[in-house]
């Protein structure tokens, strides 16, 4: 019997349901017919020039990305508009698209827990609890170290790219407790349970809400900030989320690309 894309959009349903995505999200089948047959996967973070070419050149059925291409509303799929060039190319290469985003972050084993355990964090519980028995991000702690070491340990451990690993906070401090949300994660920083934590690791924080965090902290906790990239921590849940679908779906075969597409090409270091 033939698979096809809705047999595909079945099984990422039971594994990362869409009915934990947020309000404001957009996963979900991108492009492509529900009777596309389909053999092979590819799992990427973005959907990029880069990464469509990857997917139509290894002749792969369907693309899922966890980052949907179409997150904002589009009037038009004009092909001189990169969006729309894109669509047009995996459609014209006979590869579907899928976007599996804050359905994959709020499962128990999505982007946060997965990272946390590449960063060798114990996981407690998440930072904010759904129904679904996950949530967003995840609070945890490691062997007591200093700031300095962690952030070290991190940059080791993660894929490099051109803005590195940034700290806000002393590097001698010992730290052992650790909040984590993977991807952008500053719309956390007032929660209670990540002030409390001794370190809150994250994406994307911009000058004036990590400025306000740590002006705060020192009233506080004193929480340091540790800041990486976002593509390189939601790659990591990649793997994860490949293990799970190959379990799922053996008659599928899945592939996990190593195309970075983190946006910055490199950094001068003053």
């Amino acid at each position: 019997m033939t698979t096809t894309l809705r047999d595909i959009t079945a099984t990422i349903d039971e594994l990362w349901p869409l009915a934990g995505q947020e309000d404001w999200d957009n996963s979900g089948v991108i492009s492509g017919s529900s009777h596309h047959a389909v053999s092979s996967v590819l799992f990427v973070v973005d959907i990029t020039d880069e990464t469509v070419s990857e997917a139509i050149a290894g002749g792969f059925d369907v693309l899922i990305a966890h980052h949907p291409l179409l997150l904002r509303g589009l009037s038009s799929v004009d092909e001189d508009r990169y969006k729309g060039e894109l669509v047009a190319r995996l459609i014209r290469g006979g590869c579907a698209a899928i976007g599996v985003h804050t359905n994959g972050d709020r499962v128990p084993t999505g982007t946060s827990a997965s990272l946390a355990k590449t960063l060798g964090i114990t996981v407690e519980r998440p930072i904010v609890s759904d129904e679904l028995g996950g949530g967003l991000g995840v609070i945890g702690h490691v062997p007591e170290q200093t700031l300095g070491d962690f952030a070290r340990d991190i940059a080791s451990k993660l894929p490099a790219t051109a803005g590195g690993v940034r700290v806000s906070g002393d590097f001698a401090r010992r730290i052992r407790s650790v909040s984590l949300c993977a991807g952008a994660g500053d719309a956390l920083l007032a929660h209670k349970d990540v002030t409390s934590t001794d370190v809150y690791v994250t994406s994307d924080l911009r000058h004036h809400p990590a400025s306000e965090f740590r002006e705060q902290a020192r009233l506080g906790n004193d929480t340091a900030l540790i800041d990486v990239s976002h593509w390189a921590a939601e790659w990591m849940w990649l793997e994860t989320a490949a293990s799970e679908f190959r379990r799922a779906r053996p008659d599928i075969a899945v592939t996990v690309s190593d195309i970075n597409t983190d946006p910055w090409s490199f950094a001068v270091m003053q």
